[in-house]
């Protein structure tokens, strides 16, 4: 509930920063020369502002959805105060003079810092630490898309990327809740009005799954050109508190004469439910789009890749349809369609989060009918993009992110608080090396299918040092483990394990 009422602020703070963005430009189209001149001159100390609160608070930078999953593997630390209202801050200035950045992102780490802030202020014990955050980041997309499903799928598929009971009923409690709150505030309709589209018939499944082919291809595009952007600001001869100018400026001309491409994207795709553009139009706009959301999150400020990606999607998947549609393949009024498929589809390449991409796409358009269709389209962009060898953008940018300096870098262990459950696959220990002194972690580690823990007994597993198997959790099922007991996929292990074991590399085990 907590998230709830701070993402409402903030999406209706973002509401009336787009207004004034659209008044603004409105009455600089009009205005003399000087006062343009003086706008630009404006923007370089609001740029200096972006990049110093970055430099200032390195974990605030960009969508935030890294820093939360190096949280949560215990290599990063979030900070929520004062890096909460530092990151709402950044993010409306970024988004409110145009840069082409998404609220979603910041929502779900706004989410995770109030489930932090929960944990200090009301004095919480340290082992629910990664529930409250999982839980606040699952209500921070819940609240900021009213799609209460996809903020829990997103929790349990991106960020933790296995299920347990506990995590599942904590992340949909907070998620609920981030929904009323909302909708109280929004109303119950969904973000898009796509509720009068219907559905595609069987015949176009061919469609479906070549446009799922397509936006695998094109998310990679996307994925590389966030990627060269970031390897562009890093060659440039510039500071990097400097950096947010260069965007800033540039949003300048895309606001004279492409307006609908600043911000996240969200008045563009209502744009494109409802406007007529033929495949040329629709295809330049997508590289425009892509070029510009790519410069703007490249130069390391607040905001986020959600919905600029959305609306990339969007663009493709009216690309797409009215390319059949101008082929006779395709019957007229159904280009709608592939543009809701397009969305997913491209979430999908971009995050590798197949079922978050469909069920977020469902609740955002308000219309059942799509599913069987957004299932089809996001199975063909997952598959095609695992062809590819193309990783999730998060996952790319918590690589980078961890190979920074210091100041944004791996965490001391024990300079999180006290013990807590970890999610990933990190080193764990077995049932024989009981840990010494000192502070002593409880994780959580999944056996996923295709392990190499799998099938094997707790004896004949090389653990790491000072480790140890405390218990198996089997279904509804607790084991007590023994050395002769036989790992199987599914199992959930305790393990307690010294503090300085939660920060080695995952892939010890």
């Amino acid at each position: 509930m907590v998230t709830g009422l701070i993402i409402v602020l903030f999406r209706l703070l973002l509401q009336r920063a787009d207004l004034a963005r659209a008044a603004w430009y409105g009455f600089l189209r009009l205005a003399p020369w000087p006062v343009l001149a003086l706008w630009l001159v404006a923007l370089v100390p609001i740029g200096l502002f972006l990049g110093w609160t970055v430099q200032r608070w390195p974990m605030i930078a960009g969508s935030g959805i890294p820093q939360i999953r190096g949280a949560l593997l215990r290599r990063l630390v979030l900070t929520w105060w004062p890096e909460l209202p530092m990151k709402i801050l950044a993010s409306l200035v970024g988004l409110g003079c145009g840069l082409s950045l998404g609220r979603e992102g910041p929502s779900i780490q706004i989410g995770a810092y109030a489930g932090k802030g929960v944990l200090s202020v009301l004095g919480r014990p340290v082992v629910e630490r990664k529930i409250l955050i999982s839980a606040g980041a699952a209500a921070g997309l819940s609240a900021a898309f009213n799609a209460p499903l996809a903020g829990v799928l997103f929790a349990l598929e991106e960020l933790h990327k296995y299920f347990s009971g506990r995590l599942i009923a904590c992340a949909m409690g907070a998620s609920l809740a981030a929904y009323m709150v909302a909708s109280r505030f929004f109303g119950l309709e969904s973000v898009f009005n796509f509720s009068a589209i219907g559905a595609l018939g069987l015949e176009y499944l061919p469609a479906v799954v070549g446009l799922g082919a397509v936006a695998a291809l094109a998310g990679l595009v996307f994925k590389q050109a966030y990627y060269k952007a970031q390897a562009l600001y890093t060659a440039l001869p510039l500071p990097a508190v400097a950096r947010p100018i260069l965007p800033l400026l540039l949003s300048v001309p895309v606001a004279f004469w492409l307006f609908d491409l600043t911000g996240g994207g969200h008045q563009l795709i209502e744009r494109l439910s409802t406007a007529d553009f033929s495949g040329g139009v629709l295809l330049g706009l997508l590289a425009l789009k892509i070029a510009f959301s790519a410069l703007s999150y490249g130069s390391g400020t607040a905001g986020g890749v959600f919905l600029p990606l959305l609306a990339g999607g969007a663009l493709l998947g009216k690309f797409w349809g009215v390319s059949l549609a101008a082929l006779g393949w395709l019957e007229p009024g159904l280009e709608l369609n592939f543009m809701i498929l397009g969305m997913a589809a491209f979430f999908t390449a971009v995050v590798k989060a197949p079922i978050t991409g469909a069920i977020l796409i469902l609740e955002m358009s308000g219309n059942l009918s799509h599913f069987s269709g957004l299932v089809a389209c996001c199975l063909a962009a997952f598959v095609g993009s695992d062809l590819l060898r193309s990783s999730s953008i998060y996952e790319v940018f918590l690589e980078r992110l961890l190979r920074k300096p210091p100041a944004a870098a791996a965490v001391t262990p024990g300079s999180d608080g006290a013990p807590d459950q970890s999610t990933g696959q990190s080193t764990s220990s077995a049932a024989g090396s009981r840990p010494a002194g000192g502070r002593k972690l409880l994780l959580e580690i999944p056996v996923g299918l295709g392990s190499r823990l799998a099938h094997r007994c707790i004896r004949a597993i090389d653990w790491p040092a000072e480790c140890l198997v405390v218990g198996i959790e089997r279904g509804e099922t607790e084991l007590l483990p023994r050395g002769g007991t036989e790992l199987e996929p599914g199992d959930r292990l305790l393990v307690l394990a010294a503090a300085e074991q939660a920060v080695l590399p995952h892939n010890k085990i």
